[in-house]
Formats: C-alpha cells, sequence, structure tokens
C-alpha cells in the first residue's frame, strides 16, 4: 500500500475507533509515530501545543498537520477527511437507530459502558502529554545523567502557571497560553 493511502488508513481507524474527542486520539497518534516514524515524539508534543491553542479540534488539527507535513496541501486535506469520515457515518447511523431505540437497556447499557472507556482513552492521553512535556526519557538514556531526565524549563513554567491558575482562577486560558507562548519564545524551549 502506498503512503498517501497507508496514511489516509490510518487516521481513518483513529477516527473509528478514538471515542472521546481529540485527546483520545494521542494514544492512536503514539502509535503511528512508533509504527511509521512520520513525525518523532517530540513533533507530535509540538502538535498537542499548536493544536491546544488554535481554533477546532485537536484530533482533527493534528490530522490536518501530519498530511500536510507529508503531502501538502491535499495531504492535509485528506487526513482530515480520513479522521472525520468515521464519525460522520456512525453518526448518521446512530441517528437513525437511536430515535428508535432510545429508550433500549442495551442502548442505555451501551452509553454507560462507553463513558469509562472515553476517561480512560483522555486520561491516557493526559498522562502521556505531560510525560513528553516534562521529561526527557531519549536524552536520559544518552547521557544517563538524571538532570538530563527532566525538561526543567517546561516545570519552571508549568508550576508558575499552574500557581498562578490556582491564586487566579477566573483568568482565561487565552492569557495563560499567551504566556506559555512568549515563554517558549524567549526562554528557547
Amino acid at each position: 500500500m502506498n503512503t498517501f493511502l497507508l496514511m489516509c488508513w490510518e487516521f481513518f481507524k483513529t477516527g473509528l475507533f478514538a471515542v472521546g474527542g481529540g485527546l483520545a486520539t494521542v494514544p492512536f497518534l503514539e502509535e503511528i509515530s512508533a509504527k511509521y516514524g512520520w513525525f518523532s515524539l517530540s513533533d507530535l508534543t509540538t502538535m498537542i501545543a499548536v493544536s491546544e491553542s488554535t481554533p477546532g479540534p485537536i484530533g482533527i488539527n493534528m490530522a490536518t498537520y501530519v498530511g500536510n507535513h507529508m503531502f501538502g496541501v491535499w495531504g492535509g486535506v485528506a487526513a482530515t477527511l480520513s479522521l472525520v469520515a468515521p464519525s460522520i457515518i456512525v453518526i448518521c447511523i446512530i441517528a437513525r437507530i437511536l430515535v428508535q431505540f432510545q429508550n433500549s437497556k442495551v442502548v442505555k447499557g451501551i452509553f454507560n459502558g462507553l463513558r469509562p472507556a472515553v476517561v480512560g482513552f483522555i486520561l491516557s492521553a493526559v498522562i502521556s502529554i505531560y510525560l513528553m512535556s516534562l521529561f526527557n526519557v531519549d536524552a536520559f538514556k544518552v547521557s544517563g545523567s538524571v538532570a538530563d531526565l527532566f525538561r526543567w524549563k517546561g516545570i519552571v513554567l508549568f508550576a508558575a502557571l499552574f500557581a498562578f491558575y490556582k491564586w487566579k482562577p477566573n483568568v482565561h486560558p487565552i492569557i495563560l497560553i499567551c504566556i506559555a507562548a512568549v515563554a517558549g519564545i524567549i526562554f528557547s524551549f
């Protein structure tokens, strides 16, 4: 299978099984990175940061980025459509069926079973992002120095923004995103 079709297939599978939204796509994207090497985990962390700070769902933003990075504009369009196609198909099917079976114990049971799975996907993504952002396992493997294991600038920025948000919980997240972006530029993250 050629790389373009393989990319579309991988994003179609991601869209089909990443139940719970954009962050639920992160474990799938980690697998794609490890399996095909189309982007590094560092690229993934950057994609997550950019996707979280731009309008639109994170999964779609990341699919667009990867497709565009690999095949230009048409690659971005194809990867995005591949990611959203399963949702469109499933929603159309469910919309027809759900009206007829909305009070069914089976349907309610299915949704009750999906909720913990969605929480698990999202928690997995949060832990992955946390570890990729604050720890540098690759540098630690090379040097063996515990000091290289930690991304000190990221830890300090995380702690400062976390403390600031706890002190001023009504601050709009856009302000925190802008502060983080400026800090990343100034301190060369």
